[in-house]
């Protein structure tokens, strides 16, 4: 898992569809999400820590596209 497409897709295939709208919420409800996931035992941890580290980093460079506008 490496971009946030797999998250997506990973997301997907528990019948998760987010949208909206700006794409740092989009992240930010995805990341509430798996934790729902992961607390249910749905998916195991090591899943769970990829799509996080996956998830931070898109955040991450999210933030950092809002400040330079």
């Amino acid at each position: 898992m490496k971009t946030l497409y797999d998250v997506q897709q990973l997301l997907k295939q528990f019948g998760i569809y987010v949208y909206v709208g700006k794409r740092l919420w989009d992240i930010e409800v995805m990341a509430l999400e798996l934790d729902h996931l992961h607390d249910a035992s749905l998916i195991d941890h090591a899943t769970f820590a990829h799509a996080k580290l996956v998830l931070t980093h898109e955040h991450r460079i999210e933030e950092a596209r809002e400040k330079t506008k």
